[in-house]
């Protein structure tokens, strides 16, 4: 979740949002955010049992403070995808499983999402999260929400662009939204195009699906505002 959106709930309610990280193959729960020591932005420590490594392309050990994949290990992590021996291979080194996710743990071994190893948009031979670009996003009071996406691009590879829904009576400014990025991001990192929208797809239980909006993007069916 994004960390303004923390703040501004803290703001009107006086409460802390309790924020907690898994999956189905780590059944479920792997880190919680504590009451006693809340950290906006993290997804909190490891609950009892479980191990985490943050490990580089290659496997290795990256320690604390900066970005790899998340390594989980413990007693409710998954023995293997059924009759997928493949696919149960790629997904561990030894005895730890690798989520797909970005992240890094800080001193104090408090986790942070930075993004999905697939969601990923490489730009010029750069590397740019979205979750970083759509946190500067929510910074912004007309913005109610945001997915930012790679799109395919013959000079780039790929181009950054932002899906925008706004909020009640605000209006999308592409030139003051760039020009307010580019004071918080390096330009390689700013989208090229700003495009405001009526919904971004969502499954079930309200987790946004960039694979399907890249899809509708590129099928021409999103609904622009």
């Amino acid at each position: 979740m994004a960390k303004e959106l923390v703040r501004e709930w803290k703001t009107r309610t006086g409460l802390d949002i309790f924020e907690a990280y898994g999956m189905t193959e780590s059944a479920s729960m792997v880190t919680y955010n504590h009451y006693y020591r809340h950290v906006v932005g993290s997804v909190g420590t490891p609950v009892n049992g479980v191990e985490i490594q943050i490990r580089d392309s290659k496997g290795n050990d990256l320690g604390k403070n900066k970005n790899g994949e998340i390594c989980i290990s413990g007693p409710g992590i998954m023995k293997g995808y059924l009759n997928r021996s493949e696919d149960t291979k790629e997904a561990f080194w030894g005895r730890w499983f690798r989520s797909g996710d970005v992240g890094y743990l800080d001193d104090q071994s408090y986790l942070y999402i930075v993004d999905r190893i697939k969601e990923l948009i490489i730009t010029g031979g750069e590397n740019v999260s979205p979750r970083e670009i759509e946190e500067v996003l929510y910074e912004r009071h007309e913005i109610e929400e945001c997915a930012v996406i790679g799109l395919p691009d013959k000079e780039y590879g790929e181009r950054v662009v932002a899906y925008i829904i706004p909020r009640r009576n605000q209006t999308i400014d592409p030139i003051e939204l760039k020009a307010y990025l580019k004071i918080h991001l390096s330009p390689f990192k700013v989208p090229k195009e700003f495009i405001a929208v009526t919904d971004l797809p969502k499954s079930s239980s309200g987790k946004l699906l960039k694979r399907t909006l890249k899809e509708q993007v590129l099928h021409g069916s999103i609904h622009s505002r």
